[in-house]
């Protein structure tokens, strides 16, 4: 099968032995899409980088974002502002919704029920005229940066936001109607690819995958990151691990989202939305840019902080899963290694064991219920 289209989740090669309809055994193929995006880190400041991170997961790109700045902040402990934590949160948990919607509209569509796709693209509109609003950019925005955001968000921004959320919340409840109980969905989905919480562990699973297996494990609420531990929601979780599962968790995660987005703009408080002493940084006081060899050029080095000579691993809770990063520092402007822990990736190593023995139907099902994007899983 395969390699399927680049437009949508990227492009997955999977070999496939069948017995009949019956799948006997698969292997996934990867690298289509490998642009060697960790070397690039590592000769890249961090601020030169961040344009390349929305690459990865393209359909959630300000949680690659999130995750490229929180790890030299907290390598370096900087501190954020609280106004700059609010806008984060608001900004991550559209994403949020974005990639879920991006989700739910391929995997009906693979399925075989064509409307939701439409569905979901007018309510993707909205989010990404928000983001357009207040980053310039609708898909790769380059809007967080080392201690804050890049600006502040416009005016009348924060009401059109209160709209989107009373309006979505009535589409979800649109989109239960038309999918939840629909007799044909149940069929192709009830107690495909299940998963026992056991296994997920043992395969190192994250995200809304982990969640349908019944573990509530969400790093928002284990890592405290951000601003998370003010505001008011709940884990969704289901236990059965089916397909099933998968679909009633992720549009449970959209609601939870809206509530999270609500009590962040009620609550959003003033003050600079970026730390600007990261912008100071120690120069020598006769630097060699300043030698007459070098007085027409008119671009000076941009202002960078070296990184300590330490490693770490951050983590943030993207919708596909647990994406990490674990950053080596070398008291350079250069990471010495960034080592990207990329949630499709590590979820899709199940889906040899999910398909077997089962109809070559369900695959598409499951490959769909696994949520990747091959952007990241390829890096």
């Amino acid at each position: 099968m395969g390699p399927h289209h680049p437009s949508m989740h990227g492009v997955l090669r999977l070999i496939v032995t069948l017995d009949g309809e019956d799948v006997i055994d698969c292997e996934p193929i990867l690298g289509y899409l490998h642009r060697g995006m960790e070397k690039i880190a590592e000769n890249r400041t961090i601020i030169q980088y961040l344009p390349y991170v929305t690459r990865w997961d393209y359909l959630a790109t300000m949680f690659t974002e999130a995750i490229t700045v929180n790890a030299p902040e907290r390598l370096e402990s900087v501190q954020v502002p609280k106004r700059a934590s609010y806008i984060r949160v608001i900004m991550l948990e559209l994403s949020r919704i974005a990639s879920h919607l991006l989700w739910l509209g391929p995997f009906m569509a693979d399925i075989g029920a064509q409307t939701p796709f439409f569905y979901i693209l007018r309510e993707r509109e909205l989010i990404y005229d928000l983001f357009e609003a207040a980053t310039g950019m609708r898909m790769m925005h380059n809007y967080f940066r080392i201690g804050g955001v890049a600006a502040d968000l416009p005016y009348g921004w924060i009401d059109k936001c209160f709209d989107f959320c009373d309006y979505f919340l009535t589409e979800v409840v649109e989109y239960q109607k038309l999918i939840t109980r629909n007799p044909i969905f149940l069929e192709r989905v009830e107690g495909v690819g299940i998963i026992g919480g056991e296994e997920t562990i043992n395969w190192g699973l994250s995200g809304p995958m982990l969640r349908a297996s019944g573990i509530q494990w969400d790093l928002r609420k284990v890592d405290h990151y951000e601003c998370y531990n003010k505001f008011d929601w709940e884990v969704k979780w289901q236990k059965e691990g089916d397909t099933l599962a998968r679909y009633l968790v992720r549009i449970g995660e959209m609601q939870e989202s809206i509530k999270i987005i609500q009590q962040a703009l009620e609550g959003i408080p003033g003050g600079p939305y970026e730390n600007l002493e990261n912008r100071r940084f120690h120069r020598t006081k006769d630097s060699e840019w300043n030698n007459f060899e070098y007085r027409f050029i008119t671009k000076k080095l941009s202002p960078n902080f070296e990184l300590l000579k330490q490693e770490l691993y951050v983590r943030v809770e993207a919708p596909k899963g647990e994406l990490g990063i674990y950053l080596i520092g070398d008291s350079s402007v250069f990471p010495w290694r960034w080592k990207i822990r990329p949630p499709g990736f590590i979820n899709l190593q199940i889906l040899p064991q999910l398909v077997k023995r089962m109809k070559l139907a369900d695959i598409m099902t499951i490959l769909g219920s696994i949520d990747i994007i091959m952007g990241e899983v390829d890096r």
